[in-house]
């Protein structure tokens, strides 16, 4: 028995583990974190420290790691919508027409900002008037005459004085639009104040207006008793507001832009019907107001909505024009509806292309976000824009027939030409889809406030529907 004891000790320790043998080799991790050789009490102490920094900075990346993958999960669950449409189709006011219906209180803390948007479109709608008279006046000049001998316009040395005292106006649109827009400013190339995605074009124009109220210190600017800079557009607005007026209403001018066929009443941010209203010292905007402001945008916005229900939205407000297009693409995946806008703008052509029909290219794109792949499971809810402008376009007696053939004799209308547009939209949708899916459309006039929002609101509960119903839930 002895012996058998002795052969399984032996057996053991056969099978002893190396670790107990002898010592193992320091590894190469173990020789990075050994203490060196005749190290001393500080080198010591500066060691520790800087591992202890490294922990600490390693702590912090493994928690923002965590943090951005639970952002990452929560944003998944959430309801994301894209507004697309060619550029003007109404995005941007379709947009604010949601924060007001879903955030009522958004624009509260702006009221400045957008009152210096909506005094620069009211600038605008004066520009291109004057710019109109200036044409007119050169027609008028003494070389240009009818054969008859009278010259070939009305307008007289009044309007051309009224010109000279409105043009101060004009530099402070492009005085702030350069600032807004610092990076290769082209006025001959951006005739409208615009802002890129994701600038802070907000701080930068908050800070430009209350600069003007209160100039920098050390700086000296002409300021009046109420301590306002006299180059603010509120006082200039205001001073020249009987000159805006009488010009717009002049009824030789009225003629010139007839003859011309131009509406400034169906460009996007009119306000020269409200001048009495805006160009006064004490003017603060109104929700319609804001909803209505024109401002070009370059590049894609996210805006993110809390609902009462917990619901958590994401907004896309991607540019529309040809160019921002292929910027689209990486917002089309795992979105749960897309909110097209198309004004039937059936004689109206692109700025960027005066040869292409706006409302042909409005279908052009229609038929290719029916038909791309990356949303096929995405309901697609068309808005026939902007039927006020519709309306107006049909009483003053143009025929959509002259622009659009096919449109035939039928009844030049609002309910014919919106019933056979939403027809063709509506071919394309179901041919084109990948996937059958339900057409959504709806008549719609951005600017109408109360009319759009409970739009949105049947908009809102039904894309709703459908994001539970994708998981699952009904």
């Amino acid at each position: 028995m002895t012996q058998a004891k002795s052969q399984s000790r032996t057996s053991l320790d056969r099978f002893t583990p190396i670790n107990l043998q002898k010592p193992i080799q320091d590894d190469a991790w173990s020789s990075i974190f050994k203490p060196p050789p005749n190290e001393t009490v500080e080198e010591k102490s500066e060691r520790i420290a800087r591992q202890q920094e490294a922990q600490r900075i390693s702590r912090e990346i493994d928690e923002s790691i965590l943090e951005s993958k639970k952002l990452f999960d929560k944003k998944k669950k959430a309801i994301k919508v894209l507004l697309l449409g060619q550029a003007e189709s109404g995005k941007s006011t379709m947009l604010r027409n949601f924060q007001l219906a879903f955030c009522p209180t958004y624009f509260h803390g702006e009221a400045l900002i957008w009152k210096t948007i909506i005094q620069l479109n009211l600038i605008g709608s004066v520009k291109k008037l004057l710019s109109i008279v200036e044409d007119e006046l050169e027609i008028s000049g003494p070389r240009s005459r009818s054969p008859t001998g009278s010259t070939s316009t009305s307008l007289s040395d009044h309007h051309r004085r009224t010109r000279m005292r409105l043009l101060p106006l004009l530099s402070m649109e492009t005085n702030l639009t350069r600032q807004l827009l610092p990076e290769h400013y082209d006025p001959s190339r951006t005739p409208e104040i615009c802002v890129r995605a994701g600038s802070g074009w907000k701080t930068v124009l908050e800070k430009v207006t209350l600069e003007r109220r209160v100039p920098p210190t050390g700086q000296r600017r002409p300021m009046t008793s109420d301590g306002r800079s006299k180059d603010d557009p509120t006082l200039v607005l205001a001073a020249s507001k009987d000159d805006i007026i009488s010009l717009w209403e002049d009824q030789v001018i009225r003629e010139v832009l007839r003859r011309r066929g131009v509406r400034l009443e169906d460009s996007p941010g009119f306000f020269l019907n409200d001048t009495a209203r805006i160009a006064t010292v004490d003017y603060e905007p109104t929700e319609a107001d804001i909803v209505r402001a024109r401002l070009r945008t370059f590049g894609v916005e996210e805006h993110r909505f809390l609902q009462d229900n917990g619901s958590e939205w994401y907004i896309y407000d991607v540019g529309g024009s040809r160019s921002m297009r292929p910027q689209w693409v990486p917002y089309f995946d795992d979105v749960q509806a897309i909110i097209f806008l198309a004004p039937l703008a059936f004689n109206q052509v692109l700025d960027e292309d005066r040869q292409v029909n706006r409302l042909e290219d409005s279908i052009y794109l229609w038929k290719e976000v029916c038909a791309n792949p990356l949303l096929a499971r995405a309901n697609i809810i068309l808005f026939l824009n902007k039927m006020d402008i519709l309306r107006k376009t049909l009483a003053a007696g143009i025929r959509v027939e002259t622009y659009v053939p096919s449109y035939g004799s039928t009844p030049n209308d609002v309910e014919n030409v919106t019933k056979y547009f939403k027809e063709k939209f509506r071919a394309y949708h179901k041919r084109l889809s990948p996937r059958a899916r339900t057409f959504f459309c709806h008549e719609t006039s951005a600017i109408d406030t109360k009319a759009t929002q409970a739009v949105l609101a049947g908009v809102r509960d039904g894309i709703l529907r459908h994001h539970l119903e994708e998981l699952n839930v009904i």
